[in-house]
């Protein structure tokens, strides 16, 4: 598929054709396509986010996921708190229990327990 078809291909799903936005997910999916993944869970595609969660985290994308957690996406902030856990990132850590992600507070408390 050229650009210009997934550009039509979008174009449709944002219209509100399901069927457009299912395959434009999944082909967003298949070429790691944050962009278009992001573009797509912005108007309420939750395979899409789904999709987006799970490439920005086999990325280890921290912003990308930051800004999914501070939309409300747990999936995202589990993801997030995972990452943030291994690298020792308090900061990222702060943030999420800031935002209300009960985990993320857990983990900073065995982190200053260790």
């Amino acid at each position: 598929m050229t650009d210009d078809d997934l550009s039509a291909l979008l174009g449709r799903a944002e219209a509100g054709d399901p069927d457009a936005r299912d395959q434009a997910v999944e082909i967003a999916g298949e070429r790691g396509d944050i962009e278009t993944l992001t573009r797509l869970a912005t108007t309420g595609s939750t395979d899409a986010a789904d999709q987006l969660v799970q490439l920005a985290g086999e990325r280890g994308d921290g912003p990308t996921l930051m800004r999914l957690a501070t939309g409300g996406n747990a999936d995202a902030a589990g993801v997030l708190i995972e990452l943030a856990s291994e690298r020792g990132d308090v900061e990222t850590l702060q943030d999420l229990a800031r935002l209300g992600y009960s985990d993320a507070a857990d983990v900073l408390e065995e982190l200053a327990s260790e």
